[in-house]
């Protein structure tokens, strides 16, 4: 693993680096979107007020399940680069969309199509961050082929253990050719508008409650994980969606 790069005077974070790539990623996908959707929006501004207001609402989630230890030493923590939250970074990102669909004067359901597609590509890239990092994210031991060991981690083990950041990013570059496919199929269909967002939530949150089993994630609730609580209510959010914007019979 290499959690950072050295160039000349400088030390890069092999995760960030990721994470700027599946921004980038990101920015393309909703760029080709916007303009399919024939939609009047700047994609650099959606991905990166959305993409700031993700990690930082990832990382004040994240800093706020530990109260405790948070305020008794806030500073290091706050500017640790471990300590990321998928269910933050959902929540910040969401109330970005909102205030810019208001921005843009576009639907909040539209833009949440638009960009439901590039946050599952733009998660997966960043997931590969947390692998090349090895920074805690990775599986239970396994005596699968494939599983790793993380030595020179952020967070080493000796261990092989499933590198869960692997299935993630296969899980969400499936997601995404799934979103973009159906996006194609109902874009003139204007009672289908909120389904991409309404199908992202239902396979995003199967895949991360299923992939939680094998995490090293604490249990928190009924032997489930945050993320795994956070995850069962996307799907029912997604279930209640996709019965709202079932294209009608007429």
């Amino acid at each position: 693993m290499v959690p950072y790069l050295h160039v000349g005077p400088l030390t890069l974070g092999t995760f960030g680096i990721l994470v700027a790539t599946g921004l980038l990623v990101a920015a393309f996908a909703i760029s080709k979107d916007l303009r399919r959707r024939a939609l009047d929006a700047d994609p650099n501004v959606i991905v990166g007020c959305t993409g700031i207001a993700g990690l930082i609402g990832s990382r004040l989630y994240s800093l706020f399940e530990t109260p405790s230890e948070f305020f008794a030493n806030p500073w290091p923590m706050l500017f640790s680069r471990m300590g990321f939250t998928w269910t933050g970074g959902v929540i910040g990102g969401f109330i970005t969309l909102w205030l810019l669909a208001r921005h843009y004067r576009i639907p909040l359901l539209r833009m949440l199509d638009v960009a439901s597609p590039a946050a599952a590509i733009g998660y997966g890239i960043g997931r590969i961050g947390c692998l090349i990092s090895g920074d805690g994210d990775y599986g239970t031991p396994t005596s699968l082929p494939w599983g790793m060991s993380f030595p020179n981690g952020i967070v080493p083990t000796t261990q092989r253990v499933h590198p869960t950041p692997i299935y993630e990013f296969l899980g969400a570059a499936l997601i995404f050719w799934i979103l973009w496919r159906i996006g194609a199929r109902t874009m003139g269909d204007a009672h289908a508008i909120g389904k991409v967002f309404a199908i992202y939530l239902l396979l995003t949150g199967i895949a991360r409650f299923f992939v939680e089993f094998i995490r090293l994630n604490p249990r928190v609730l009924f032997g489930l994980t945050n993320a795994q609580v956070v995850s069962i209510v996307c799907v029912l959010l997604g279930a209640f969606l996709m019965l709202r914007v079932r294209p009608s019979a007429a």
